[in-house]
């Protein structure tokens, strides 16, 4: 469920980080692009860049040189207000901890990210299908502690998605689940992705995850190679 815009775009991405004297390039010009709706898996070793690309996609990191442009907006040019807002609004992000508030229900948990948006607005029939697609619906009251793995990974989608960003991005979204949970996370992003056209970027070093994706991008040593 594509169209030929792309909503992410980087051209010569470089991140460069510094140990003392020496400079470790994390990212080495990458070029991407990302059209609306498109499921992209990005693979690689540990070390290929591919967490570092995640984060400045997201807006948590800066790169050292080149541009970002997340849905026609060039995030370097934004103030850090404007970037956080960015952030809030147009990205959802699913790691693999769960990062759950242990004390807050599933739905306070999900709320918190509305809060944190300052978003007032009511949840609308969308969210409730999402919520049903997830399986979750009959789970909103219980704490964490009550939710099976497999169930605390789709209250974070649920809550990567309560503001309706227009990226969702993955990393190792299943990394901490068993196989059934795993293929059950995955087909659901798949599901989410057929059914409403959200664009989802997930990073893995799973070749069996990454086929879920309509597209497969394979990093090494801070480039693009596949």
């Amino acid at each position: 469920m594509t169209n030929d815009m792309p909503i992410i775009e980087t051209r010569a991405l470089t991140k460069i980080y510094h140990s003392g004297d020496v400079d470790v390039p994390a990212l080495r010009g990458v070029d991407l692009q990302v059209k609306r709706g498109e499921f992209l898996s990005i693979v690689g070793p540990s070390g290929s860049g591919k967490t570092t690309l995640f984060h400045i996609l997201g807006g948590l990191a800066a790169p050292t040189h080149g541009e970002v442009i997340i849905d026609g907006q060039n995030i370097q040019q934004l103030s850090d207000s404007e970037r956080t807002e960015m952030r809030q609004r147009k990205v959802g992000f699913v790691f693999q901890k769960y990062n759950l508030l242990p004390t807050l229900t599933a739905l306070d948990n999900i709320m918190m990210a509305r809060f944190l948006a300052n978003n007032h607005e009511p949840l609308t029939a969308d969210f409730t299908r999402i919520l049903d697609m997830l399986s979750i619906s009959q789970r909103m009251s219980h704490k964490p502690r009550a939710l099976s793995g497999g169930e605390q990974q789709r209250v974070a989608i649920a809550r990567a998605l309560v503001n309706k960003p227009a990226i969702l991005l993955a990393d190792e979204p299943t990394g901490n689940l068993d196989t059934e949970n795993s293929n059950a996370v995955l087909s659901l992003l798949r599901q989410l992705n057929e059914e409403t056209g959200q664009t989802i970027l997930m990073i893995t070093h799973n070749p069996e995850a990454a086929a879920y994706g309509d597209r497969i991008v394979t990093m090494r040593d801070g480039r693009i190679v596949g």
